[in-house]
């Protein structure tokens, strides 16, 4: 096979995975952002800030109220709008007593069951193994963080739960209209999410000065990340893009290091580095089905 056959092979495969990648760091870095924010808005006032303003920018970028969704798409839509707004709502009342890091390997147990339910080869599951592995040496978080917040913990479990419902619901849900779906999701979730953020939210979220900082998360924690992720769903199967999500606690542990202060053990450096070479070895030994590969060919040509 030529050069140029195999680097055609490969761009279907490794476009949708630096498209995640950059997912995963706009993610982190609104949430090491909102984190910072609790004292004065609360989580919840966080919460209902992103997914507002952020359902805002979406609904203006996508029109949602354009697209048609047939009698099929309509309960997977509903699913993926209720999971991506209570994914949201824990994720960050967990990180109100949890370090990033750890709040985010506890909520990847969801993709990494989907991961480990999809495995047929035993490669695959050496590399779903080597990330367990590695998030069970992550814990606990630091030296000075030994204690892990039971509450807290089932929180983030729960928000893994639910993102495994965004995941498999929004590959349902957005095969039609890709990453416009994603505009409909986040107004299904603010609908329910929003009043209820705002009724438990902290008085400093009244403030105006605090607007220009929660549009900001609102662009990296729902935005950006949201839409980059629809693409990347339609394009990967559920098993694929649920093992490759395990960098995203290598992700939030480096954001909270150098945004708050969260600092990381050898061993559990050593720990990311497992995680880290589970999902390139995931990435490096998979396998498109032809049927995948004539699915993003359909899309580029789309899109172009």
């Amino acid at each position: 096979m030529s050069l140029s056959s195999r680097t055609k092979n490969f761009a279907p495969v490794f476009m949708p995975v630096a498209v995640l990648l950059l997912a995963m760091l706009s993610l982190q870095g609104g949430a090491s952002l909102a984190k910072s924010l609790f004292s004065t808005v609360g989580s919840t006032g966080i919460t209902a800030l992103r997914l507002g303003l952020g359902t805002l920018i979406l609904c203006t970028i996508f029109k949602p109220w354009r697209l048609h969704f047939t009698r099929e798409q309509r309960v997977p839509l509903l699913i993926y709008g209720l999971a991506l707004g209570a994914m949201n709502f824990m994720f960050y009342l967990s990180i109100r007593t949890l370090p990033l890091g750890v709040a985010v390997a506890l909520e990847f147990t969801g993709p990494l069951t989907l991961a480990l339910l999809g495995s047929r080869r035993l490669l695959d599951f050496v590399w779903v193994v080597l990330a367990v592995m590695g998030l069970w040496f992550l814990l606990p978080f630091g030296a000075t963080m030994t204690a892990i917040d039971p509450f807290g913990a089932a929180l983030a479990i729960g928000a893994g739960v639910c993102w495994a419902f965004y995941i498999l619901a929004g590959q349902r849900a957005g095969a039609e209209h890709g990453p416009a779906t994603v505009a409909m999701g986040s107004l299904i979730a603010s609908i329910i999410f929003v009043p209820l953020g705002l009724a438990f939210a902290e008085s400093g979220i009244w403030h105006w000065n605090i607007l220009p900082i929660a549009l900001l998360v609102a662009l990296l924690s729902s935005v950006i990340p949201y839409y980059l992720e629809m693409m990347v769903l339609t394009r990967l199967p559920a098993r694929i893009f649920g093992t490759l999500m395990s960098l995203e606690p290598a992700m939030a542990a480096l954001s909270g290091m150098l945004f708050l202060g969260e600092t990381l053990s050898g061993k559990q450096c050593l720990a990311l580095l497992a995680i880290i070479i589970a999902s390139a070895g995931s990435t490096l030994t998979m396998k498109p089905k032809k049927s995948q590969l004539s699915e993003v060919e359909i899309n580029n040509k789309a899109e172009k």
